[in-house]
């Protein structure tokens, strides 16, 4: 399982709080797709299964990071969906052998994670450079925190 880099003991993402809020009904959903995805890999023949890539989350002033780990693997091997506020991130590489032992990941790869609320989901952007995937997806301007002027009579 993906799991967040330099908070100490590190846990899988998933029994972590992620993103600053604490949202039940995410953690909900992100234990149903977990629970969904044992399931959908225990039927999958033993070379078949999927592998999560190294995945780190960061929330920044204003967007939220996902940066997946995929060395070796074509940007035309990759694909980012975002369906409501589901992110995936899911491709592969073709295994081929130059030796007696394969020492790198290959076959399917597969990752997902729910994102907030409040995103502008039509300026999202995906790059992937030197290995790395970094999927930014910036904050909407209308869940941002603002000061409101409390009227009345005195």
């Amino acid at each position: 399982m993906p799991v967040r880099r330099g908070e100490g003991a590190q846990r899988p993402a998933r029994h972590q709080q992620g993103w600053g809020r604490h949202d039940p009904r995410s953690e909900f959903e992100n234990l149903w797709s977990e629970v969904g995805r044992f399931f959908q890999q225990g039927t999958a023949p033993a070379g078949e299964r999927p592998w999560v890539p190294l995945v780190e989350e960061e929330e920044a002033e204003d967007a939220y990071l996902v940066r997946a780990e995929l060395p070796g693997i074509p940007r035309e091997n990759v694909t980012v969906e975002l369906d409501a506020n589901e992110l995936h991130i899911t491709g592969g590489l073709r295994e081929e052998h130059h030796g007696k032992v394969l020492s790198r990941r290959t076959g399917r790869f597969s990752y997902r994670t729910m994102v907030p609320h409040d995103i502008d989901d039509d300026a999202v952007t995906a790059d992937l450079a030197d290995g790395v995937l970094t999927v930014r997806i910036p904050k909407s301007a209308q869940g941002k925190r603002r000061t409101i002027d409390v009227g009345g009579t005195a």
